[in-house]
């Protein structure tokens, strides 16, 4: 007795948005933490700046897709 079509799509949709969430968190506290793009000592240099703006851009696209791929 197999699953149904219908609700494999949807345990595979679920699974793939937490994974892309997942992927997305990992490399943003890589990047920000270990790699010390998020802190500054006494104010914010280039790297800083380009950092936050990578993760809030990256953000919005991601948050975009997710909403278009639950859409359907």
């Amino acid at each position: 007795m197999g699953m149904e079509d219908d609700t494999r799509d949807f345990l595979v949709r679920i699974l793939n948005t937490i994974a892309i969430v997942l992927i997305w968190m990992m490399a943003n506290v890589f990047f920000g933490f270990y790699k010390d793009y998020a802190f500054f000592e006494i104010r914010p240099n280039w790297t800083n700046y380009l950092f936050y703006f990578l993760s809030a851009s990256s953000l919005i696209m991601m948050i975009i897709y997710l909403r278009r791929k639950w859409r359907l």
